[in-house]
C-alpha cells in the first residue's frame, strides 16, 4: 500500500499514526475540521483537507480527492460514523476503526477478541455523548466493521486499552510522573497490584499500520503493552526514570476516607484487572517497545511539557491528611 487517509491525525494516537506512516513510505492525507494546532502544516508529505468527519459529502469528497489505499478512522466515536465511512471507502484495500478496550462486556482475564462478549448498544447510547456509553458505542462500532466485512469491505478494528505516551492530552499517566516528580511520599490506592493494561501510543500507530498491510477483513486485534506492570510497579518505574527515590505508601477505602477521597478518584485504579491478550496481534509481526523505554520517552515528554493532571486526581491537601493519618497507625 503506497496512500494513506487518516481521519484525525494531529492530537495523540492520530499524530503517531501519521509519523508511524511516513517512516515507511506512505503518502499521507489528514482529514479533520482543522480546528486544532496541525503539526504537519510544514510537513510537505502530509496533505490536509479540512471537513468534518460527520458529514458525509465531506468524506465522499476526501474519498474522491485521495482515493487511500488505507483509511484509519481515529475519531468515529458512534456506530453511525463507521457505517458511513465503510460505505464511503468501500474500494480501499483497508479500513482500519480505532476502537477501545471498553467495548468488552464481561469481566475475563485476560479478554480474547471473538471469545469475550462485547458491551450491548441500545438505539439511545449509539447517539448519547456521555463517557457513559463510550464502550457501548465503540462496541457498536466494532459490529459495523464486522457487517461490512461480511458485505466484502476490507475493514478491520483495533482495540487499545489505556493509551499513554508523548503528547497525551488525556494527562493520565502525567498525573502521576508529577506525583512522584514532586513529591517523597507517593500514595498507591488500594494494595498496589491494581492492573489495569496500558498501550504505548507509538506501538498503537504500528498496530494500525500493521492490521491495515496484514490484518483480515472483519477481524478485531487488541494492542496493549507486552508486559504489563501493577499500578505500584508503574510508580516506582517512573522514579527509576526520573532518577528519584520515594516511598510507595498503599492506602486502602479507610485509609484514603481520611482525607475525603475514594479509591476512584486515582487516574488509572481499576478494582478488577483489566488484561486484553494481544497475541493475536503479535501473530502479524507486531511487538511492543520495551516498558523502560516507553516509560522513559513518556517522562522526557512529560518535563517538556506543561502537562500535570492536576484536574484530574485528588488534591494533595488531601493526601497529606491520609498520610498524617498512617503514620499514627
Amino acid at each position: 500500500m503506497d496512500s494513506a487517509l487518516v481521519i484525525g491525525g494531529t492530537r495523540f494516537i492520530g499524530r503517531h499514526l501519521v509519523e508511524e506512516l511516513l517512516e515507511h513510505g506512505y503518502d499521507v492525507t489528514i482529514f479533520n475540521r482543522g480546528t486544532r494546532e496541525n503539526p504537519f502544516e510544514a510537513d510537505e508529505r502530509v496533505s490536509h483537507i479540512g471537513g468534518d468527519r460527520t458529514n458525509d459529502s465531506a468524506l465522499e469528497a476526501a474519498a474522491t480527492t485521495v482515493a487511500p489505499d488505507a483509511v484509519f478512522d481515529c475519531v468515529a466515536y458512534h456506530p453511525k460514523d463507521v457505517h458511513a465511512a465503510t460505505r464511503i471507502f468501500d474500494d480501499s484495500r483497508a479500513y482500519v476503526y480505532v476502537s477501545s478496550g471498553a467495548v468488552y462486556g464481561s469481566e475475563e482475564i485476560p479478554k480474547r477478541e471473538g471469545v469475550t462478549s462485547l458491551e450491548p448498544c441500545t438505539p439511545d447510547q449509539a447517539t448519547d455523548d456521555s463517557m457513559d456509553t463510550y464502550g457501548n458505542r465503540k462496541a457498536e462500532g466494532d459490529r459495523a466493521v464486522f457487517t461490512a466485512a461480511e458485505n466484502g469491505i476490507d475493514a478491520m478494528s483495533v482495540r487499545p486499552c489505556i493509551v499513554y505516551g508523548p503528547h497525551d492530552y488525556t494527562e493520565r499517566l502525567d498525573w502521576w510522573i508529577d506525583r512522584v516528580n514532586r513529591f517523597d511520599r507517593v500514595i498507591v490506592p488500594g494494595d498496589g497490584t491494581n492492573v489495569w493494561h496500558r498501550a504505548y501510543v507509538e506501538d498503537v500507530a504500528a498496530a494500525l499500520r500493521i492490521v491495515a498491510e496484514r490484518g483480515e477483513a472483519g477481524e478485531a486485534y487488541n494492542v496493549g503493552d507486552r508486559r504489563l506492570v501493577t499500578l505500584e510497579e508503574l510508580v516506582e518505574l517512573i522514579a527509576a526514570q526520573l532518577g528519584t527515590d520515594i516511598d510507595v505508601v498503599t492506602a486502602g477505602p479507610h485509609e484514603l476516607e481520611a482525607g475525603g477521597i475514594s479509591l476512584d478518584e486515582y487516574l488509572l485504579y481499576r478494582e478488577y484487572p483489566h488484561v486484553l491478550s494481544t497475541a493475536k496481534l503479535a501473530d502479524l509481526g507486531w511487538e511492543s517497545t520495551p516498558l523502560e523505554e516507553a516509560m522513559d520517552r513518556s517522562v522526557a515528554s512529560h518535563l517538556e511539557s506543561d502537562r500535570d493532571g492536576s484536574e484530574h486526581g485528588p488534591e494533595r491537601e488531601a493526601e497529606e491528611r491520609v498520610l498524617g493519618i498512617l503514620e499514627t497507625l
